[in-house]
């Protein structure tokens, strides 16, 4: 419970954080976009040839030996430390410690650290922790995922959060935590949720009301209902 907890700071803080350094970013640095090139190679953004901290729109291959930063990425991203994408991404990205991005996302993101974004993913996060405002496709992490809402398949070591509603399918270590979900929640400790429309599965499964669905566990509790705690299983009464 003390990591759920945890992780679920550290997500906040996150998700806290990068709003106030983009506009810092923004603020400290020339966004007016030159043009486009299929190829940008270098170190690291402005050291890559075409020059220009986030001046090139990229539609081909970003490659940065530590960082990349670019307006819009179409294509294959690639930064040894972290990318960075200030409007739309859709393709491959693949950043060592971080992707980052204050657009939508589409396609594939890897990294071994965090993948975040103000907008929306509609594709596959891989990575350690995750951060958006939506998910609409695959989400794997080692620790765990954020958002405000999740449609898709999420599968996480620790916990996953939905702060508004998830659809689908989650998969936890420790916890899945869901303001309402609709799918199924599978996790070893705790399942969550204050409008249940699926199924809980879980040593212990809480939901406030289950218009639809049952909950499988040890501990199964649904408040408003005429029975509201249930060993092995519990549903709509």
């Amino acid at each position: 419970m003390n990591k759920m907890l945890k992780i679920g700071v550290a997500a906040l803080a996150i998700s806290t954080v990068c709003p106030s350094f983009a506009q810092d970013v923004e603020e400290e640095r020339d966004s007016s976009v030159i043009g486009f090139t299929p190829v940008a190679i270098g170190l690291a953004t402005p050291v890559q040839l075409p020059w220009g901290l986030n001046r090139w729109d990229v539609f081909g291959i970003d490659f940065n030996l530590f960082y990349s930063d670019a307006p819009k990425m179409y294509g294959i991203d690639f930064g040894g430390l972290a990318t960075l994408t200030r409007d739309t991404t859709v393709g491959l990205v693949v950043g060592g410690l971080g992707n980052f991005s204050f657009g939508d996302i589409y396609g594939l993101r890897v990294t071994c650290g965090l993948n975040y974004t103000e907008k929306s993913v509609c594709g596959a996060d891989i990575g350690l922790l995750g951060v958006r405002d939506t998910l609409t496709g695959l989400d794997v992490n080692l620790l765990g995922s954020f958002q405000q809402q999740n449609c898709g398949l999420q599968v996480s070591g620790l916990a996953n959060f939905a702060k508004v509603k998830s659809h689908g399918v989650n998969i936890a270590g420790i916890a899945n935590i869901a303001d309402k979900a609709y799918g199924l929640q599978l996790a070893l400790v705790f399942n969550m949720t204050k409008e249940l429309h699926g199924a809980q599965i879980g040593l212990i499964n809480y939901t406030e009301d289950c218009p639809s669905g049952f909950q499988i566990g040890i501990v199964n509790l649904i408040l408003q209902n005429r029975i509201k705690f249930l060993p092995i299983v519990n549903g709509y009464f």
